[in-house]
């Protein structure tokens, strides 16, 4: 898996640059029949109004297309059946440039292939399974209600066969901590502790590129090979550009608690919808603090 490697200092450029190391990835290109181009939009939506600031510029990249469902159902044989799994080889892991993950390129029994997020200790030519079954190997993809308590997961579905949508980041993980006859208990990133389906899927082990925390871009231009653009304090505004802006010299921003350009609350405003049909089954919220 990647690691921190360091940059000789000769230039103001690189002196903090850490950088992650990728001599164990693959060198190949990327399977072509699970690539497309990537599009810019420059924070814009379709009407050509910006709806995310501080975005433009950047490299090209190419999308990798990853299999977040993990429900594949058709085989030479046809159709899965229900207690069947399906075994599969990691072919390669690679790199993917608008992510912070590695990819790992798996291989089915029928010659499929297709790329997932590779979780943390996989290796090239390890073997996971999807589906029920006895696997509990790294990678392995089974129904929640089939895996043991206390277990890590990541790429867990919010429903079932909806793909997964939590935990996908690099170096993040939920935890199955109990389970009941239809629902499971599972800790989140964020230390909200909810109930899932038992029929929603997970992928056994934590996210690779923990590391990616501890990097530094060294300088700014390296932030625009992104597809950031520079950020701009409000206090350094007009009044008519940013509610913190204007004043004479270095003055406060006038006000209780930050707010956004549009004068909402900008830290600690719970803005989660409380009638929504899934706050039933949130046993503790993330920002409770017991």
């Amino acid at each position: 898996m990647p690691v921190l490697s360091y940059v000789s200092p000769r230039s103001p450029g690189v002196r903090h640059y850490t950088r992650l190391s990728f001599e164990n990835l693959s060198s190949k290109a990327p399977l072509k029949s699970l690539t497309r181009g990537l599009a810019k939009t420059g924070g814009r939506n379709t009407r050509g109004v910006i709806t995310v600031r501080g975005r433009g510029g950047g490299a090209r990249k190419k999308c990798r297309l990853i299999n977040t469902v993990r429900n594949k159902t058709k085989f030479s044989s046809g159709r899965l059946p229900l207690k069947q799994s399906l075994n599969a080889k990691v072919m390669s892991l690679e790199y993917a440039p608008h992510r912070n993950t590695t990819l790992a390129l798996i291989s089915y029994e029928d010659g499929q292939r297709e790329y997932i997020i590779a979780p943390r200790a996989l290796k090239e030519g390890s073997s996971l399974s999807l589906g029920p079954g006895s696997s509990r190997a790294i990678g392995t993809t089974r129904p929640m209600g089939l895996l043991p308590a206390g277990c890590v997961l990541h790429n867990v579905e919010l429903n079932a066969g909806a793909g997964g949508k939590i935990a996908r980041s690099a170096g993040t993980f939920a935890q199955l901590i109990a389970k009941t006859a239809s629902h499971v208990t599972l800790r989140l990133p964020s230390g909200e502790v909810r109930l899932l389906s038992k029929h929603c899927q997970a992928t056994l082990g934590q996210v690779c590129n923990f590391i990616v925390q501890n990097r530094s871009l060294g300088k700014s231009g390296r932030k625009r090979w992104l597809g950031r653009r520079p950020s701009v304090r409000g206090l350094a505004m007009n009044p008519n550009d940013h509610p913190h802006g204007g004043g004479e010299g270095r003055s406060p921003i006038g006000r209780k608690a930050p707010v956004t350009p549009w004068g909402k609350i900008a830290l600690g405003l719970k803005t989660r919808n409380t009638r929504k049909k899934s706050t039933m089954y949130i046993l503790r919220s993330r920002h409770s603090k017991t």
